[in-house]
């Protein structure tokens, strides 16, 4: 790796940078590692290298600007725009790193570390963005970009632009100040508010020592549990707020007094006590309409749908408004038709939200004769992998082989080096499986490299996969869930954004696109869990090798539309109380929990239970990157139902289609609006019909 900006290109007078000191004996540091495909060397870094190497790669960052900044030659792409992308290569290496594996395997050290070290990173974002004479060079480019700048050129120079105004760069000194101390202040606090929730879920548990108690229980789950509370040192079962653990207890558990405590548990995490989250959402909700409100936007939801597919709030409230009114009154059916079926069993008073998992379930396996216990010997992890990886190649050709020379960052990460049809590098694929209390809850795909060209020079991605899915035992393999093969469909489909990113510039590829249409990609793959012609290729049972029943896999396809009203509902209430608290107008200083009920109340189908809430616990929008952008997933269903039509059409696995999806979706970036590229792609626009009639409502 070189951190030097040459001095010639197309005629410009390129900056040199005058480099701080590099302690190379540090592996965060070295100019290029000596590994397969340059993956990290995970064995190898210590919790200790993290902060001398942020404090080198900020120095370095420093340079690189402060070389653009004094290039004495006339602004232009090749002079400033460019080294602008360039700069802060080992920077994003650390990052990539660390930030990832702060989410996917962290301590106590790195938490710290964490903290310690976002003050100076937020302090080099904005010492960027609110350069004036930085920005001067690129405002200069802007509005005289010059001759002979490509499609892919002009993107960046106009997005570099954006990212300055939108970043406070053509604030006065005084407002520059605020928007310092906003951002510092708000990037802290969504640090503690993710280590808080990650903190309260591991702190719960429910433990049961009345074996009569999990009798009723599938055996696997009772292993899991009984496994949990021998990993703990106790005897018994042990239920944690951790999805494989919670959800199942939910649903396969009658004992309605066990199952509040554990909801309540689950609803009121980080509502007061220890790792109360409530305080830090209200003062982030006040932190960010600050932001919006220096840069001349009412409200955080109006700064941040500016920059999406989306573009207005007033678009997306229309939306989520529509959608719910076409469904609404079939999820009060869906709730209507349990709760009856719950009475019919002998259950007192209305189901509550602890019992909708269980009577659902119950309903769902006495009219369609499917259940997670019936699908889950036929969806062996090993096996489900080897599907996906299928899936993959009959639509698009790639090969995924195994690594095993490729170090990993935790004992249960497997690596792979993923090819193109004509054998051709495309990336590393990671793939992390199992909860752990060093990991965060749910599933989600990131990147420690993207992918980016220099010349003849092409650097590949290297992507990850995590999820919590059940673990094996001593006596069963990891049996996945429909609902687990559905998630991990959807997160593999993230992985093929990244794996078949291509172009010059990284801040233009993969899934750096608008988050309204990053869903896309992912949403569409869980279409084909339930397609018969997929599951028949791989889906047998693992103790037999039987494959799935042709008559299960009906019961599967016939099972899709149960319930499709309320979690789309349940799934518009979350947008609806995302986008309240980024609609603020004014500092909010009430209750977190009635705050969330007011929001939620168009969308509230199942019974109110007051004094509990999501919101404190809502890392989506309170810790990561979906602010004002939660309507994103429900956007992107519209979308994939629309595109997934074309494949319904020609065939799933028709390679015709997927090439033109890989080309004008996968492959683009943000290269184009998303609008152009899916239009391209499907040759209209979409329509938000398409999600209502693949619900099957109205039929």
């Amino acid at each position: 790796m070189s951190f030097t900006l040459l001095a010639a290109c197309g005629g410009d007078t390129m900056p040199v940078v005058k480099l701080p000191e590099i302690d190379t004996s540090n592996p965060l540091l070295v100019e290029e590692w000596d590994t397969p495909r340059q993956t990290p060397p995970f064995s190898r870094i210590e919790t200790k290298h993290y902060a001398p190497a942020f404090e080198t790669a900020i120095a370095v960052v420093r340079a690189e600007i402060e070389a653009i900044v004094n290039n004495p030659a006339k602004p232009t792409f090749r002079n400033t725009i460019v080294p602008l992308e360039r700069q802060g290569v080992l920077l994003n290496r650390i990052s990539g790193l660390f930030f990832n594996l702060l989410e996917a395997d962290t301590s106590e050290e790195m938490q710290q570390i964490a903290l310690d070290m976002q003050p100076a990173l937020t302090e080099l974002q904005n010492d960027i963005a609110l350069d004036p004479e930085l920005f001067a060079r690129v405002k200069a480019v802007y509005e005289h970009p010059g001759f002979g700048l490509s499609k892919e050129d002009r993107k960046l120079l106009e997005e570099t632009y954006r990212s300055f105004a939108r970043q406070g760069a053509a604030l006065s000194d005084e407002d520059k100040e605020l928007y310092r101390k906003y951002t510092s202040e708000e990037a802290e606090l969504m640090l503690r508010f993710g280590q808080n929730v990650l903190a309260a879920t591991n702190a719960f548990t429910l433990d049961i020592d009345d074996a009569s108690k999990v009798a009723e229980l599938p055996e696997f789950l009772r292993e899991e549990l009984a496994a949990e509370a021998r990993s703990r040192g106790r005897k018994g079962w042990t239920v944690t707020l951790h999805a494989p653990s919670y959800m199942p207890f939910l649903t396969y558990s009658s004992d309605r007094a066990l199952k509040e405590r554990l909801w309540r548990a689950n609803y009121t995490r980080c509502v007061g006590g220890e790792y109360d989250n409530t305080e830090i959402v209200k003062r982030i909700a006040e932190l960010r309409l600050r932001i919006a409100n220096l840069l001349g936007h009412e409200s955080y939801a109006d700064y941040v749908l500016e920059d999406r597919m989306a573009e207005r709030a007033a678009t997306v409230n229309d939306f989520l408004a529509d959608l719910l009114d076409r469904t609404r009154d079939y999820a009060v059916r869906d709730y209507e038709t349990v709760n009856a079926y719950a009475d019919s069993l002998g259950l007192e008073g209305r189901i509550m939200p602890w019992d909708w998992a269980y009577y659902s379930e119950k309903y769902k396996n006495q009219r369609y004769a499917v259940n997670d216990e019936l699908v889950k010997p036929y969806f062996k992890l090993e096996n489900v992998v080897k599907g996906v990886f299928l899936l993959a190649n009959k639509l698009y050709g790639i090969e995924f082989t195994p690594a095993k020379e490729i170090d990993v960052y935790h004992p249960d990460v497997t690596a792979y080096e993923v090819t193109d049809a004509d054998g051709r590098f495309l990336a590393v694929l990671y793939l992390d499986f199992f909860p752990r209390p060093s990991k965060r809850a749910g599933a989600w795909m990131t990147e420690f490299r993207g992918t980016y060209r220099v010349g003849d020079r092409e650097v590949r991605p290297l992507v990850s996969l995590v999820m919590n899915f059940t673990k094996p035992t001593d006596t069963k393999p990891s049996l996945l869930t429909f609902d687990e093969v559905t998630t991990f469909l959807h997160e593999f489909g993230h992985s093929l954004h990244g794996i078949f990113a291509q172009g010059e510039y990284l801040s233009l590829n993969g899934t750096n696109v608008k988050h309204d249409f990053v869903e896309l990609p992912s949403q569409i793959m869980e279409n084909w869990a339930s397609e018969k012609e997929f599951l028949d290729l791989w889906a047998a049972h693992y103790e037999t090798g039987e494959p799935i029943p042709a008559e299960l896999v009906d019961r599967i396809i016939a099972a899709q539309h149960y319930l499709a009203a309320y979690g789309n509902v349940r799934q518009l209430s979350l947008g609806l109380t995302d986008m309240a608290w980024h609609s603020l107008r004014e500092p909010f200083a009430g209750d977190v929990t009635e705050f969330e009920t007011a929001a939620m109340a168009p969308s509230q189908v199942l019974p109110v239970v007051p004094g509990t809430a999501i919101t404190p616990s809502f890392s989506h929008i309170f810790s990561g990157g979906y602010s004002a952008g939660y309507y994103g997933y429900k956007w992107a269903e519209v979308l994939e139902a629309d595109a997934y039509s074309l494949f319904r059409e020609k065939g799933i696995f028709d390679r015709e289609v997927a090439r033109s999806f890989r080309d004008n979706i996968l492959s683009q970036g943000d290269h184009e609006h998303p609008m152009t590229l899916y239009v391209r792609f499907r040759g209209h626009k979409p329509e938000t019909q398409a999600l209502i009639d693949k619900m099957g409502l109205g039929e």
